[in-house]
């Protein structure tokens, strides 16, 4: 015979209020001042007087540490308090430079200043150098090339990675100071 699926209940986020909280005494702070440790019914009913809920701020104390306020607005100040810290986050982006040992001043110029321009909006880059047939025979002017850059960028990124070559290209990451 197959057992019925019983799900775990349901967890409930955020403090515990009022009739969740199940202690027989609780420390109490009211709105102006600390008014010690009291028996929980009290505390109940003073809340219920004031119209406000009895929540649970610091469960692992003892005895439990409970404020009279109301849950909507500490539930909506905590969501916006959420909110503002995600909008504050920034996802660092890694983006790609792509050269070849063998480029020509301006495209280099053109290159540095997409580079600028990343490192101003706080995204790391990733330089590769793609080397084709025989360019592989020459890997000091790969390197050389790649030193140029991190002397050319030295005042405003750092180097995350120093350039090391994988199969048929050299790469190397910077970071904006």
């Amino acid at each position: 015979m197959r057992r019925p699926f019983k799900a775990d209940a349901p967890v409930k986020e955020g403090p515990r209020a009022n009739k969740e909280i199940r202690v027989p005494r609780v420390q109490l702070i009211d709105a102006e001042q600390n008014l010690g440790s009291i028996p929980i019914d009290q505390a109940l009913r003073m809340a219920d007087e004031a119209g406000l809920d009895l929540v649970e701020i610091a469960p692992n104390s003892d005895p439990p540490v409970c404020k009279i306020l109301d849950l909507g607005k500490l539930k909506y100040a905590n969501q916006k308090k959420a909110a503002e810290a995600r909008k504050k986050q920034k996802i660092v982006e890694i983006k790609e430079i792509k050269m070849r040992p063998n480029i020509d001043t301006h495209d280099y110029e053109v290159k540095m200043k997409a580079m600028n321009r990343f490192f101003e909006e706080g995204d790391k880059v990733k330089v590769t150098l793609k080397f084709r047939g025989r360019e592989m025979a020459h890997q000091e002017l790969g390197m050389k090339l790649l030193m140029q850059v991190k002397d050319d960028t030295q005042e405003i990124a750092k180097v995350e990675a120093e350039p090391k070559l994988e199969g048929r290209q050299m790469m190397m990451v910077l970071a904006p100071k």
